[in-house]
C-alpha cells in the first residue's frame, strides 16, 4: 500500500515543472532538467531536478541533485527545504495545498490534518494561503491587460499556477494558473475565494467552458480593497472594482462578483454613503434599486456610479484614467471629492516627500 507521503510526492511529480515554478522561481528549463542554483531558490546551476520520466525509480520525475553539496531527493524534500521546514506534517500540508487537493484524514506524525468538506470556506481558505502574491506573475499580467493600473501589493488577490478544474461530473480533470480573490466579511476573515483560471501563454482568462468559479460562503460578503469606515463604493466583476481603484485608489472598495450577490451585500452599521458602481444592463440597474431600498431602511445614503460604456472596466480601456476620473467626479458628493479625489492624494503625498 502505498503511503501518504509517497502518494502526494506522486502527485506533484507529475506536475514538477509547475512545482519548479513556484519553489525554484530564479531557475530555469534546459532540456529534461529544471537547474538552479540550490534548494533555497538562489541563482545558479547547481541543483537539477528531473521534469520527467517513470513515477519512481532510476530517472523518475521529480527527483533532484544538488551538484554542489551531494543532497538529492524527491519534491517533498525540495519543499521542506525551500521553506526551512523540517516537520513531515507541516511539509505534506504545503503540498496539499498547492496540489489544491481534496483534503482526507491522513495522521501525519502524531497529528491527524482533519480533511476540508468540498466547496467550504476553509477549502477556499487553504487553496488562498497556498497561493503567493501576484506582483510579476500572469496574474498580474492578466489584470494589466485589462487596462488596470492600480498599483498593487493587493492582499485580496493571489496567484497558484496548478489549480484544480472539471468542466462537469465525469468530464477529466485540468490544471491550469489562476488568480485567486479572498472574498471576506466585515472582520476580514475569508469565507470563500473566487478563481480566474488563466491562458499560461496569452494575458487572458484560460479557454474554458466557465473560467471564472466560486467556492466557499459568497453571499452577503465580497473582495475588499481598502478597509471601509463610512464610505464604500460597492461593485460587480472584480475587474470593475480595480478598474475603479485604478483612478480612486484611497475610496474602499467591495467587489460582490455578481449582480444578485451585489444586491445581497451585508452593509456594516458604520456605513453612512454607499456608492453602487453598478454595470450598464438590466440586472445593474436592478441590483442597484434592490441597494437603494435597503440603504433607506438602514439610513445609508446609496448613490449610483453609472460607466460611460458597459462597466467600468470598459470605460477604463476606452477612456483612459484622466477622463474616467473625471467623469467619477461629477459623481461623487462634494465632500469625497475632497477627501478621495486624485488631486488630494498627489497634495497629500507632496506634503509627505
Amino acid at each position: 500500500m502505498i503511503s501518504p507521503a509517497a502518494d502526494v510526492a506522486r502527485r506533484l511529480a507529475r506536475d514538477t515543472e509547475a512545482v519548479c515554478r513556484r519553489y525554484l522561481s530564479k531557475g530555469r528549463r534546459q532540456g529534461r532538467y529544471w537547474v538552479v542554483g540550490d534548494a533555497m531558490n538562489s541563482p545558479g546551476r547547481s541543483l537539477y531536478v528531473r521534469l520527467h520520466g517513470p513515477e519512481s525509480g532510476a530517472g523518475a520525475a521529480g527527483k533532484w541533485t544538488d551538484a554542489a553539496t551531494g543532497e538529492h531527493g524527491d519534491l517533498l524534500d525540495l519543499i521542506g527545504l525551500n521553506l526551512g521546514l523540517s516537520n513531515l506534517r507541516d511539509i505534506m500540508e504545503e503540498a496539499r495545498s498547492f496540489l489544491a487537493l481534496p483534503h482526507r484524514s491522513e495522521s501525519v506524525g502524531r497529528r491527524s490534518i482533519a480533511p476540508a468538506p468540498s466547496g467550504s470556506p476553509e477549502a477556499a481558505r487553504r487553496l488562498f494561503r497556498a497561493g503567493r502574491p501576484i506582483s510579476g506573475t500572469p496574474a498580474e499580467a492578466y489584470l494589466r491587460a485589462r487596462g488596470i493600473t492600480a498599483a498593487p501589493p493587493w492582499p485580496a488577490l493571489r496567484f497558484h499556477p496548478s489549480v484544480y478544474y472539471r468542466e462537469a461530473e465525469g468530464t477529466p480533470l485540468e490544471i491550469w494558473p489562476a488568480l485567486l480573490a479572498a472574498v471576506t466579511d466585515h472582520d476580514g476573515r475569508i469565507t470563500g475565494i473566487l478563481r480566474t483560471w488563466l491562458d499560461p501563454v496569452r494575458r487572458t482568462k484560460a479557454p474554458l467552458a466557465d473560467p471564472r468559479r466560486a467556492l466557499g460562503h459568497i453571499l452577503g460578503n465580497g473582495v475588499r480593497f481598502g478597509h471601509a469606515t463610512d464610505v464604500l463604493v460597492a461593485g460587480e466583476g472584480l475587474e470593475t472594482i480595480l478598474a475603479l481603484k485604478s483612478v480612486l485608489p484611497s475610496l474602499p472598495m467591495v467587489a460582490g462578483l455578481s449582480a444578485n450577490h451585489l444586491a445581497a451585500l451585508d452593509l456594516a452599521p458604520a456605513l453612512r454613503r454607499l456608492y453602487v458602481a453598478r454595470d450598464n444592463d438590466a440586472a445593474g440597474r436592478k441590483a442597484a434599486a434592490r441597494l437603494h431600498e435597503r440603504g433607506e431602511v438602514a439610513a445609508i445614503e446609496v448613490r449610483d456610479l453609472v460607466p460611460i460604456h458597459a462597466d467600468f472596466n470598459v470605460d477604463l480601456c476606452h477612456l483612459g484614467d484622466a477622463a474616467m476620473h473625471a467623469h467619477l467626479l461629477e459623481q461623487l458628493a462634494p465632500s469625497d471629492v475632497a477627501r478621495f479625489s486624485l488631486a488630494r492624494v498627489g497634495a497629500d503625498l507632496r506634503r509627505s516627500s
